[in-house]
């Protein structure tokens, strides 16, 4: 099981920061890489980090993510190793150049402007 939940949630707690005010990015297997989006709220969609993150926020499904595409393997039995394993070169240009775009929009969603961050973004 992924134990993302715990630091999340630490730094939660330590800085007494409310779920609606964290971003959580993680890699996205139903996006093909080069798709990157942010959204607010949701579920885990079957992602073990986001189950692990919903939980010890409590149930708390009211933050932010930035759901990085990196592809399905195209059986469900392959996940574990693909996600873990390295991606092609072409594949890791492509994500670098989503987070360098995702960095690029942060400021607007750093100042609450989360609706324009969203439109540059899914612009792309």
């Amino acid at each position: 099981m992924n134990g993302s939940g715990k630091s999340v949630a630490a730094v939660c707690h330590f800085y007494k920061i409310d779920p609606e005010n964290i971003l959580v990015a993680y890699d996205e297997i139903d996006f093909d890489v080069g798709v990157t989006r942010l959204k607010y709220e949701g579920g885990h969609g079957g992602h073990n980090g986001m189950r692990d993150i919903i939980n010890a926020l409590g149930g708390a499904r009211n933050f932010y993510r930035l759901r990085i595409g990196v592809g399905h393997p195209g059986h469900k039995s392959m996940v574990a190793n693909y996600v873990l394993g390295d991606p092609s070169r072409s594949e890791a240009e492509l994500i670098m150049r989503d987070i360098e775009d995702s960095i690029r929009v942060m400021p607007k969603a750093v100042s609450g402007e989360w609706e324009e961050a969203m439109r540059l973004l899914h612009s792309d």
